[in-house]
């Protein structure tokens, strides 16, 4: 005698979700955007939308929005900071028209600040990248080794290939853009105009400029 098998009916329960949360960002204080604060306020580098997303349970476009919203509300309140996506995400940045009072207390207590030199060379590189250490020195008229060998011990500036002749081409970092507050080299201000072009530009032998 054949026995006929009754498919089992299918589960209406949901299954369990991938990563439970041990809290409900809508009950915390401040809801969503308090937590979004919070978070911001000990990252040490930019926190992208989605990683913000995963970490408080939320959809991307959600935290997008939120963030947006602070950042306008910052501005609008006159704040001494700013919420701005700045290199690759969203961080807290002093308000520019603090920038003097926190001018003073930097170099107040900085004990390893970029010299002149460091940042001239700095602002040439990242007007006119890709370029080589030698075409560098030909706008500055001194060598400039030592100086962009600290600029790269620093992560301020990344070597981006070579020439055909074997030198070697920098540019300016991620982390850059970060210190800089910048979206891209796009927000740099306009002082391009004002630096000779790379194909008039050639190598020069000077004395070495000390370390800075």
């Amino acid at each position: 005698m054949s026995t006929t098998t009754t498919p089992a009916s299918p589960d209406p329960r949901p299954g369990p979700a991938p990563e439970e949360l041990a809290f409900d960002v809508s009950e915390l204080p401040g809801g969503a955007r308090g937590a979004l604060e919070a978070v911001l306020m000990v990252a040490d580098e930019p926190l992208p939308a989605l990683r913000l997303a995963t970490v408080l349970g939320l959809p991307t476009a959600q935290v997008e929005d939120h963030l947006a919203e602070l950042a306008a509300e910052y501005r609008e309140q006159g704040r001494g900071f700013d919420l701005r996506h700045a290199g690759a995400g969203w961080r807290f940045y002093s308000a520019p028209a603090h920038a003097d009072v926190v001018g003073r207390f930097v170099l107040d207590r900085q004990t390893a600040r970029l010299t002149q030199a460091a940042l001239e060379t700095l602002a040439v590189i990242a007007y006119r990248q890709p370029v080589t250490r030698g075409q560098v020195s030909a706008v500055r008229g001194v060598n400039v080794d030592s100086v962009v060998r600290t600029l790269a011990a620093r992560g301020l500036v990344v070597e981006l290939g070579t020439e055909p002749s074997g030198a070697v081409l920098y540019g300016t970092s991620p982390y850059f853009l970060e210190r800089m507050g910048m979206t891209s080299l796009d927000d740099l201000p306009p002082l391009a105009p004002y630096l000779p072009e790379i194909d008039t530009m050639s190598g020069v032998d000077g004395e070495p400029e000390a370390t800075p």
